[in-house]
């Protein structure tokens, strides 16, 4: 790529970062209530993700060859039981992928 091509990239990458931080600000500005269909987005959308991510990640689980799952089923309990005791849904997700990570290079190999 051409120096003008590397220059036109980084300013679009930059204007579309710019548009997702400040649209936000535009379109719902402080003086109005939040519309009821963003509130209803904010409530239910990260359980969503969360069920799409468990779903995606036990998608290839073959429980009748291999460990037969055991080590993606811990690790789902692992979430479970660190969502349920912290509730923090970042610490969730990276204590069972460590947990998985552990578990496949030193138990189940």
């Amino acid at each position: 790529m051409s120096v003008t091509q590397h220059i036109i990239m980084i300013g679009a990458t930059v204007m579309a970062t710019m548009l997702t931080r400040f649209l936000p600000f535009i379109v719902f500005p402080s003086g109005r209530p939040t519309p009821g269909y963003v509130r209803y987005l904010g409530k239910y959308l990260p359980s969503a993700m969360f069920g799409l991510l468990v779903v995606y990640s036990l998608k290839d689980t073959n429980v009748f060859a291999g460990n037969h799952g055991l080590p993606e089923f811990i690790a789902v309990a692992a979430v479970a039981a660190l969502h349920l005791w912290k509730r923090q849904m970042l610490l969730s997700i990276a204590g069972g992928t460590v947990c998985y990570m552990l578990l496949v290079q030193f138990i189940f190999k």
